[in-house]
């Protein structure tokens, strides 16, 4: 991605997918010491070296005394930080208790409340709206979970951690450029842990550089001001590549026989080759041209299949999960009128949490990078499983299952 790639925070979405609001936050990826790092620097010397540090990048001393003066780190933020484990249930799972109807018909009546506005913006970025109202309604229930924290004093915290602590720094700078710039006051950032802001949760160094007054109020602000909230959220999604006039994800039916290892999202072929090979539109039929797409399988062969165009890559740098990019570009489909999955889709055996941390453990100690054994099917794990199948003779669609786990104990 461009300035760093967006991750879930996972502790608040559980609590979201619970209660109902969306809560996607977004917290940056590794590079990140381990979790379990210890905090060696006390914290009042700490902050006095940083606002040293930031009045030599430009920031005055009187934003720094108002902003974060006398302020205590919240170590509830550090824990959250140190504990993630959300992403170890299935795709479909995450999906159905995302990607609600309520929150596709929400999407849809806004489009028609705000179509001059999201006009404007797809005139001006190319990004249509319902690529907008689909991150907002999963990162803020369209502002109804915006967090109810500190912003800056959770930045503060985790620019202190051990763990982030280079990354926040810089978030935290940002944030304070948000106060100079007289966008919001430092007690108006109320947010999210990880120290998001506004309703599509920009993180400060995004709301900073993307952000926009899309009203004219002489101010840019993301947590009240509708228009700006939709310019701004066009303009970032813009400056991650998207190209205009293009689609980005739709759902497709496959055939019993493919070439399993070429479903990765690094595998880029023409429509038509995905055509010859059996390949079905849902919903509308499938054009044989040259458009380049990959074949995205998160659940394997047996589960939900999409075509994923250029254009998912956005999704993919807006947040590093495959799970919630998928979730967060097929609900954009669907304000766009595409058919909803079926839960019948998703009825594939899959490993648990503990299960999927013995199989990524076994794939390192047979030298594959994993990253770190979390239970967590990211792109390392992926990636492996892939290569781990094609050296058994298993269909090779990088999606771990127990047959695989039980062949990999038998050789450990």
């Amino acid at each position: 991605m461009r300035a760093g790639y967006l991750v879930f925070s996972i502790a608040t979405l559980a609590f979201a997918a619970l209660s109902g609001a969306a809560f996607a936050e977004a917290t940056p990826p590794p590079p990140a010491n381990k979790r379990n790092c210890q905090n060696t620097v006390p914290f009042a010397r700490w902050l006095a070296d940083f606002k040293r540090e930031a009045i030599a990048d430009g920031i005055h001393a009187a934003t720094l005394d108002d902003a974060i003066g006398g302020m205590t780190p919240d170590m509830s933020v550090v824990a959250r930080d140190r504990k993630q484990g959300f992403f170890s249930q299935t795709f479909i799972d995450f999906y159905f208790k995302l990607a609600t109807n309520g929150r596709e018909k929400m999407g849809r009546s806004y489009l028609q409340r705000y179509k001059p506005i999201f006009d404007r913006a797809e005139k001006q970025y190319g990004v249509p709206g319902a690529v907008i109202t689909g991150f907002w309604a999963l990162e803020s229930d369209f502002g109804g979970g915006m967090g109810n924290l500190s912003v800056m004093r959770s930045l503060v915290t985790l620019a202190w951690d051990c763990r982030r602590g280079d990354f926040f720094r810089n978030e935290l700078k940002a944030a304070l450029k948000i106060i100079e710039r007289g966008d919001l006051t430092a007690d108006q950032m109320i947010g999210s842990w990880a120290g998001e802001l506004g309703q599509t949760q920009f993180l400060p160094q995004h709301y900073y550089n993307y952000g926009v007054d899309y009203d004219g109020d002489g101010r840019v602000d993301l947590i009240r001001d509708i228009p700006d909230i939709i310019g701004s959220s066009a303009n970032f999604i813009a400056s991650m590549g998207w190209k205009r006039g293009e689609p980005w994800l739709e759902q497709v039916r496959v055939t019993k026989e493919l070439p399993w290892d070429k479903a990765d999202l690094n595998v880029l072929l023409p429509r038509s080759q995905w055509v010859a090979w059996g390949i079905e539109g849902v919903g509308q039929k499938l054009p044989s041209d040259d458009l380049q797409a990959s074949l995205l399988l998160p659940m394997g062969r047996n589960g939900p299949a999409f075509l994923a165009y250029n254009n998912f890559r956005v999704y993919t740098q807006w947040n590093q999960s495959l799970t919630y990019a998928t979730t967060a570009a097929h609900l954009a489909a669907r304000m766009m009128g595409a058919p909803n999955l079926s839960r019948a889709s998703g009825d594939v055996p899959s490993l648990g949490y503990e299960q999927t941390k013995e199989l990524q453990a076994l794939l390192k100690r047979r030298g594959f990078d994993v990253g770190e054994v979390d239970g967590k099917l990211g792109a390392g794990t992926r990636k492996a499983v892939k290569e781990m199948q094609i050296k058994l003779g298993f269909p090779a669609d990088s999606y771990p299952t127990s047959e695989l786990l039980t062949a990999l104990r038998g050789r450990s």
